[in-house]
């Protein structure tokens, strides 16, 4: 499903592909077919969510072509996250920077150097997990935690790197928009208001990042990102847009297009997420 692709014209350099998906264990889903959705899709950066292996079984699964960059949960077959790049990181960091998470599997970072203008820029990438939180639990504690050093990290970022994206299964739907049953979930967590805050500030003047996949789509319902195994939720489009591409605003206005990779079939899913992939122009058009 094509969230936007104005932006891509015939005399256009290649774009920086940069996807990002939920897994839900890279071993089945590479049991139910993502080698096949990868093999097709040219992408440059690859960033995982809930993992959920061992590293050597990462490496073996997604093969030596790739720069792999992962942080396994301390809590074994939880979480988990990666980062697998085309092109070389210049530096990489495997936690969000505080030491209650780092050894948690939901934060990793890597720089790339970017041509721009005959010059180089750095380009910082992170894969994120979010907890998914429960009411009035110590998930939901965490998951608070957890979104108070994001909301520290994300200006920190933008200091250091001239551009800054941020993806990954955020577990929070921000607006009406991105869940299809809104109503009947506003006192659960993943739309709670307290959690829809920090998605206020993150893309508010406060902290200044952009939701690329918003902005390309405008105001439409979802497209969703996530659809329970359970019932009838794929097949009617019952979803929730909890899947996100971050991106200081110099770099979203880079991005030229965004694409959920929605399944055709609930039984052709490799994962309860889809993958979200958007391009981002650095070059500039040929004459």
């Amino acid at each position: 499903m094509s969230l936007a692709s104005a932006g891509e014209t015939a005399g256009a350099a290649k774009a920086l592909r940069i996807a990002t998906v939920n897994v839900n264990g890279i071993r089945a889903a590479y049991k139910r077919g993502m080698a096949d959705w990868l093999a097709e899709r040219d992408i440059d950066i690859l960033c995982l969510q809930e993992v959920r292996a061992p590293d050597a079984i990462v490496r073996e699964l997604l093969g030596d072509e790739w720069f792999i960059l992962h942080a396994e949960a301390e809590a074994k077959g939880r979480a988990g996250v990666a980062i697998a790049s085309r092109l070389a990181p210049v530096a990489t960091r495997e936690h969000i920077g505080n030491e209650y998470f780092a050894l948690s599997g939901r934060w990793v970072e890597a720089d790339f150097k970017v041509p721009v203008d005959g010059a180089e820029k750095l380009l910082t990438v992170v894969s994120a997990y979010v907890h998914s939180g429960e009411v009035d639990t110590p998930k939901q504690v965490d998951k608070y935690r957890f979104l108070d050093v994001m909301a520290q990290r994300l200006p920190a970022l933008k200091q250091q790197s001239d551009f800054v994206l941020v993806v990954g299964d955020l577990n929070v739907g921000h607006t009406t928009l991105d869940i299809k049953n809104w109503k009947g979930n506003v006192k659960r967590a993943g739309f709670l208001p307290e959690e829809r805050a920090y998605f206020d500030r993150f893309f508010g003047e406060e902290i200044g990042y952009t939701d690329v996949a918003r902005k390309l789509a405008g105001d439409v319902p979802g497209p969703y990102t996530w659809w329970s195994w359970r019932g009838q939720a794929f097949d009617n489009d019952s979803g929730w847009r909890i899947d996100y591409q971050l991106a200081t605003p110099e770099l979203a206005e880079r991005a030229i297009s965004a694409v959920v990779d929605r399944a055709p079939t609930y039984d052709s899913r490799f994962s309860d997420h889809a993958p979200v992939v958007v391009d981002y122009q650095f070059q500039g058009t040929d004459s």
